[in-house]
C-alpha cells in the first residue's frame, strides 16, 4: 500500500519538516555530483558503521577517528538512491506536517533527532559487527509515524493498492501505521532467528524509532503538559 495523501487537518505551516526535506535532497544532490572516492570517503564518515562502535581498534586500522556517537545522528540525512530518498521523503510530507503542527517547529526538531538517535541505536545493538554504513531517515521518521499513530489514529490515509484495484482506498491512520509496524517486526525478528537471511534495510532502526515514538511523543506536544513524576 502507497499512502497518497492523509485528511488530518493542518493549521501552522511546517517549515520544520520541509526543512528536513530540503536539507536531505541538498545533501543527496551533492552527494551524487562527488567523485566516487570522496562520497565513498562520507558515506563511511557520516554513515553509521556498527563496527566503528563496537571496535574502536578496526575503526582506527580503517581509518575512521572516534566521533563519539555523531554519525548516530549524522547518518539520518543521507540516503543511498532516489528510491530511498522519495519513499522516506514522501511518507514525512505526508505524516509530518501535522506531527508538527501539535508540536511546534523546534520540538518537532528535537523529537524527530531524537527518534532518529533512538532509532539507530538500536540497530547498533541488534547488529554491532556490521560493517556496511546505516543510512537514512526512516528511523526518525518511524518516530513521527508512532507520533501520528497516536494523535490520529482515526484520522484517513488515502493509499493506492498497486497491481491489485486501481483505485485509491481511505484506510483508518491506527490500521494503516498498524500494519506497517507489524510488517517491521515480522523483518526485524527474522533476521534474528534465521541466520541466513540477509537484511540490506535497517528493521530494527524502524522500530527503534517507532518505540522510542511512542514512549516519548507526549513530552513534545505543545497543548499538553506531562507532570514530571
Amino acid at each position: 500500500m502507497i499512502p497518497i495523501r492523509d485528511t488530518a487537518p493542518c493549521n501552522h505551516r511546517p517549515i520544520m519538516t520541509w526543512a528536513i526535506i530540503t536539507l536531505c535532497t541538498l545533501v543527496f544532490i551533492t552527494m551524487e555530483l562527488l567523485p566516487n572516492a570522496l562520497s565513498y570517503w562520507a558515506i563511511n564518515h557520516f554513515g553509521m558503521v556498527a563496527v566503528r562502535y563496537s571496535n574502536p581498534q578496526w575503526a582506527h586500522d580503517f581509518g575512521l577517528p572516534a566521533d563519539y556517537g555523531f554519525s548516530f545522528l549524522s547518518n539520518l540525512f543521507f540516503h543511498a538512491d532516489w528510491l530511498h530518498l522519495l519513499s522516506n521523503m514522501w511518507f514525512l510530507w505526508i505524516f509530518g506536517d501535522n506531527v508538527e503542527d501539535r508540536m511546534g517547529s523546534w520540538r518537532f526538531l528535537v523529537f524527530y533527532l531524537l527518534c532518529g538517535a533512538a532509532a539507530t541505536f538500536l540497530q547498533w545493538y541488534f547488529d554491532s559487527a556490521n560493517v556496511i554504513p546505516v543510512i537514512g531517515a526512516s528511523g526518525a521518521i518511524a518516530g513521527v509515524l508512532a507520533a501520528y499513530f497516536f494523535l490520529y489514529p482515526l484520522e484517513r490515509v488515502i493509499v493506492w493498492i498497486p497491481f491489485i484495484y486501481p483505485i485509491l482506498l481511505p484506510i483508518p491512520a491506527i490500521a494503516f501505521l498498524g500494519l506497517w509496524v507489524m510488517l517491521q517486526l515480522h523483518n526485524a525478528t527474522e533476521t534474528v532467528f534465521f541466520n541466513g537471511i540477509a537484511a540490506n534495510v535497517a528493521w530494527w532502526a524502524h522500530l527503534g524509532g517507532f518505540i522510542s515514538g511512542c514512549l516519548c511523543y507526549r513530552w513534545f506536544l505543545c497543548d499538553e503538559i506531562i507532570p514530571l513524576h
